[in-house]
């Protein structure tokens, strides 16, 4: 009973204490809604809803840039000379890294293929950055193996690497790209801005990893780069390249390079140089061999030049192919200097001043005609100014001028000395012979369109009787009494002209160093390809352009007039080719 009465003694909760309580977490709630709408609602909210999606954005939201492709080159054929291919560079935030475990960064060293000490070191050397590469132009399967890691403040970067599939057959010509894409040497460099294209940009979405969880927008599509097509025929490529290498290795010879134009368009067919470096691999890789001597080396031509002075000669109307020319007694003497003949050849005519390569004769013709004659004609088939093929480099080559001309200048300059010209102006002259007269301009790149030789503009720089009358002398070169017999083409009538020059040295002409060279074009009838071979200081027992860069020519040829399917001009009768093939056998044997 008296415990009953205690419990009806004890105060209940006022009712106003109750509502106050609630009133006051009604506020707080109402507070909270208030301050959330603020945040996510109201716009003019000072850090509002704007400020806390740019903060966002700003932590998640990057820009990157979109890769371009690069546009790839190829032959005239088609053919890939030139191609981008995808690879993926890993790259780090070094700040983030420095968490990471021994175990990790082992694991990490592996993956990359780096000695763990070494990616340690460079790690050490970041330290404070927020980037370094940890590894360039990996594949993308490579590239997995190190996102499979999942560490923080590891990345990849999609780029793109350059491949030559021809390797160091046109190492030279295409030049080739730095780590980065761009183009350093070659063709590579000279069209870098139209191959290069244009990197594009896209918005993506990172995690507090930095990895890409989703793309959001694509600010700028890349724009990839265009392909460059050239005239360069790979078939005829690989052939040149091929003998020669094999020639300058027969030889002992420093280097060599050999030039092919398709004497009725101008286009380059083949341009070759030895030695050559493998353009995917440049490890150790020396300057000289990067050079494209075709191009960018001038030289003295020597006797290759004694054909364009007959025709000068011809020009002036008081010479003819059969005019007689008194060589003896096999030497003759200028101011300064005694020129000799290997044998005294005597009363000859002027085609055979350039079958027997007569230095006598050539001087004498030479003493007739006006120096500055003598250098317009050089000058019109397009020696002592760049052939305008855009390759970075490229030599116009020397063609002096005096007020007065020495004899012994004069003579000199007749039989190809103190004048300097590359490999294409050499072909690009003796293609005009080989085209009547008529010059076409030197091409690399194959213009769009362009299907037909006849399509190629062309300009009349010497007279056709004139031209087709040095070209039945440099014929006679190929025959047996002839320098250039070693060029000959089995079924093809073949015009050209050795030279022998000699290598300067410290002191001037040195006397046991020489360069060969050849220079001529096949058919004579209907002429399709002119060519020059130079051979660059041959060191075993033979040296003469006839002996050493003469066979080129005729092996080059003789697979391109196969591979052109150009039809023979003469077959010979069924017992000689098998007389022949019986006189081959027996000397090999």
């Amino acid at each position: 009973m008296g415990a009953v009465k205690k419990q009806q003694q004890q105060p209940g909760i006022a009712r106003w204490r109750f509502a106050l309580v609630a009133g006051l977490l009604c506020l707080l709630a109402a507070a909270l809604v208030i301050h959330l709408a603020g945040l996510q609602v109201l716009p003019e909210q000072d850090k509002g809803y704007r400020f806390l999606q740019d903060q966002g954005r700003a932590r998640t939201i990057r820009t990157e840039e979109i890769a371009a492709y690069r546009g790839s080159i190829l032959d005239r054929n088609g053919e890939l000379l030139a191609v981008s291919t995808p690879v993926h560079t890993i790259w780090a935030n070094p700040q983030l890294l420095t968490e990471t475990s021994a175990d990790q960064l082992r694991l990490l060293a592996s993956a990359l293929g780096t000695p763990p000490a070494r990616l340690a070191e460079r790690l050490n050397k970041y330290r404070n950055k927020g980037f370094m590469y940890l590894r360039r132009h990996m594949t993308p399967e490579g590239a997995q193996k190190v996102l499979a890691l999942d560490l923080a403040g590891v990345y990849s970067k999609k780029e793109y690497r350059r491949f030559y599939p021809a390797g160091e057959v046109t190492a030279q010509l295409l030049g080739f790209t730095n780590i980065d894409d761009l183009g350093q040497e070659g063709l590579e460099l000279a069209y870098e801005q139209s191959l290069a294209g244009e990197p594009g940009k896209r918005q993506v979405m990172k995690d507090l990893k930095g990895r890409v969880v989703r793309d959001l927008a694509v600010q700028q599509e890349a724009r990839p780069g265009r392909d460059l097509q050239l005239t360069i025929d790979m078939r005829l490529q690989y052939l040149a390249y091929r003998e020669l290498k094999k020639a300058v290795a027969e030889n002992g010879a420093a280097s060599g390079y050999m030039v092919i134009l398709d004497t009725q368009s101008g286009d380059v067919l083949a341009m070759a140089n030895q030695p050559s470096f493998n353009p995917n691999n440049r490890a150790g890789v020396k300057a000289a061999a990067m050079r494209n001597r075709a191009l960018i080396d001038q030289f003295e031509p020597g006797s290759t030049i004694k054909p364009l002075t007959a025709l000068a000669a011809l020009e002036t109307g008081r010479w003819q192919p059969n005019t007689r020319i008194n060589t003896s007694p096999g030497y003759i003497r200028l101011p300064g200097k005694t020129l000799l003949d290997p044998v005294n050849y005597g009363e000859i005519d002027l085609t055979k001043v350039i079958t027997k390569s007569s230095q006598v004769g050539i001087t004498k013709v030479a003493m007739d005609l006006e120096p500055e004659t003598l250098r317009g004609l050089f000058y019109r088939l397009g020696l002592g100014e760049a052939v305008g093929s855009g390759f970075p480099g490229e030599a116009p080559g020397i063609l002096p001028t005096r007020d007065r001309w020495h004899p012994i200048e004069l003579a000199n300059f007749a039989f190809g000395y103190g004048l300097t010209v590359n490999a294409v102006q050499l072909a690009q002259a003796y293609s005009v012979v080989a085209n009547a007269g008529l010059k076409r301009p030197v091409s690399l790149i194959l213009e769009q369109g362009k299907k037909a030789a006849t399509n190629a503009p062309a300009e009349s720089v010497v007279d056709a009787e004139l031209a087709r009358q040095v070209a039945a002398m440099l014929e006679t070169v190929i025959g047996p009494e002839g320098t250039g017999k070693h060029a000959s083409v089995d079924g093809y009538r073949v015009a050209g002209k050795t030279g022998t020059v000699h290598k300067v040295g410290r002191e001037g002409y040195v006397d046991n160093r020489y360069r060969s060279v050849f220079a001529g074009f096949v058919p004579v009838d209907n002429p399709r390809l002119a060519a020059v071979v130079v051979i660059d200081d041959p060191t075993n027992t033979k040296y003469y352009g006839g002996e050493v860069a003469a066979p080129v020519f005729g092996k080059v040829m003789t697979g391109a007039m196969r591979l052109l399917q150009v039809p023979p001009e003469h077959i010979p009768p069924a017992d000689e080719q098998l007389a022949k093939q019986l006189d081959e056998r027996g000397t090999a044997s």
